[in-house]
């Protein structure tokens, strides 16, 4: 008869996979909670002291931890040494193992844990007794997933598991208790605060396999962090639309990024390529998102856009009539979800965003290697400012600076904001200068330049930006400061008038 090792924390289908062994001749050998939900069921099953013969001791933390387990797992059976050695040693061959473990992932997630619950939901035999079974996948079947416990018991049921098979389910195995391992590596990272340790190891969770990439010819799939702490588009749950695309979650992240930085009051972003087109702020949700439409109304056609309230009726009206690829929210109104879902394909995107937490770490691949940097959390307030101009800015300006300041942090480098009442009026990015951005920003914006802010996310090497900004009539320049040649620059705005701040902080993003 052959055995089965049966020990589960998530108990979904046990009853019925254990059932199904038996009818095929396999004893049951179990610990714990999950011998007493199979016996309950009526299913004949041992436990597992019965086979080391030794009890479980320690509330549990040795229990699987014995040679009659292990070595009835890595014993070879092509192998006559180490049958001989398991006949000396009455060690039985164990034929399956179905183990999955203690609840490491959602004891974090359970609000008000204590440090003892966690260490305690730290799988010790578990993994031990899988990587055993996984390292002998030839004659050992190994499962821990309750998805494929219905193929494996098909196959058994016919011809049998073939090699292919054995190795797919291995190699599940190896994935598992290495994204356990991070989790655990990751969780205690936090509690030593090293933030760049020896070895840096990330997981991830599959979320789903899409259409395409960047471009139709390549392959992709969205991935999460086992956790989500943040305002983070893996937590949005789909309300309508089509599915989300390779370039959609790209964009929506950078909307979602932007948005997170506009928290004081009803605010819009509208996204396209990753930069915003328009942001906007206001006293009511539909002003704000007509201040970002206003922005740049040519760009924004068929972009992403992301607000901060409840989307109303009037609101939604305005966004039905335009086309835009997905729309985030906290929530719509029922009225708002009636007007939007005449639209068959839009993508509307319900996501909490209460939790504002940072995301510590942003992680870039390069070629062989990763690029691992703290994210840009760098704020600015008001008593942050360096007056470096003749002129003070008034009051208005320095609302106006702030909320331009906290635009370009978003715009791709060589980065220039313009921006007024609460909207951005002209965006230059990723020029390889920042006069070009510049006159990109003043073009866009046209006669609104006049009495408007220019905020750019690096330093001025000459005073060319700073008089681009006087011909188009800016009031006020807000810039990091720092360079060599920064009077230059000073001294055309104290010729014309212009108040300048500095922050001592740069925003360049690649």
């Amino acid at each position: 008869m052959k055995r089965a090792l049966i020990s589960v924390s998530d108990k979904q289908n046990v009853v019925e996979f254990a059932k199904g062994l038996v009818e095929l001749d396999y004893e049951i050998i179990s610990t714990g909670g999950t011998l007493k939900k199979i016996q309950e069921a009526g299913i004949a099953a041992r436990a597992i002291d019965d086979i080391t013969g030794f009890p479980e001791i320690m509330d549990g933390r040795v229990k699987t931890l014995h040679p009659k387990v292990h070595g009835g797992l890595l014993a070879k059976r092509s192998n006559p040494d180490h049958m001989n050695q398991m006949e000396e040693n009455e060690i039985h061959p164990i034929d399956m193992v179905v183990v999955n473990l203690y609840p490491f992932k959602q004891t974090l997630e359970k609000t008000g844990v204590s440090k003892e619950e966690i260490i305690e939901n730290i799988d010790i035999g578990g993994p031990t007794m899988l990587r055993s079974a996984a390292k002998n996948f030839e004659d050992v079947t190994v499962v821990v997933d309750p998805a494929d416990y219905d193929s494996i018991l098909e196959a058994l049921q016919t011809d049998g598991l073939d090699d292919e098979k054995r190795i797919q389910l291995a190699a599940k195995v190896f994935r598992h208790t290495a994204n356990y391992d991070a989790m655990i590596a990751e969780y205690f990272l936090g509690e030593t605060k090293e933030e760049f340790p020896e070895t840096y190891t990330v997981t991830y969770e599959k979320v789903q396999s899409l259409r395409y990439g960047e471009n139709p010819h390549q392959n992709a799939a969205f991935y999460k962090q086992p956790i989500v702490k943040s305002m983070s588009l893996a937590a949005a749950k789909q309300l309508h639309g089509k599915e989300l695309s390779y370039n959609n979650i790209q964009d929506a992240n950078a909307a979602l990024e932007i948005l997170a930085d506009y928290n004081e009051q009803p605010a819009a972003v509208a996204v396209k390529h990753m930069n915003p087109c328009g942001i906007g702020v206001s006293e009511t949700l539909f002003d704000a998102f007509n201040r970002a439409f206003d922005a740049d109304p040519i760009s924004i056609f068929g972009g992403i856009v992301a607000l901060n309230k409840e989307v109303d009726s009037q609101t939604a009206e305005k966004l039905s009539s335009i086309f835009l690829e997905i729309i985030i929210a906290p929530s719509f109104s029922e009225k708002a979800l009636e007007i939007l879902t005449r639209k068959k394909n839009i993508r509307l995107l319900e996501l909490d965003m209460t939790n504002r937490e940072a995301v510590n770490h942003k992680l870039t691949s390069v070629n062989g290697g990763v690029l691992i940097q703290s994210q840009d959390n760098g704020t600015v307030t008001k008593d942050d400012l360096q007056v470096v101009t003749k002129r003070t800015p008034s009051e208005q300006e320095v609302a106006d600076l702030l909320f331009a300041w906290k635009a370009v942090k978003h715009v791709k480098s060589n980065a220039i904001v313009l921006a007024k009442d609460g909207q951005t009026i002209g965006v230059g990015a990723g020029q390889m200068n920042r006069v070009g951005s510049a006159k990109i920003a003043i073009e866009q914006a046209g006669e609104k330049t006049k009495g408007s802010v220019m905020s750019s996310d690096a330093f001025f090497p000459m005073p060319d930006t700073v008089e681009e900004a006087v011909k188009a009539g800016v009031t006020a320049i807000i810039q990091p400061g720092g360079s060599k040649r920064d009077q230059d620059s000073i001294d055309v705005c104290d010729k014309h008038g212009i108040a300048m701040v500095y922050t001592g902080m740069r925003h360049f993003k690649h």
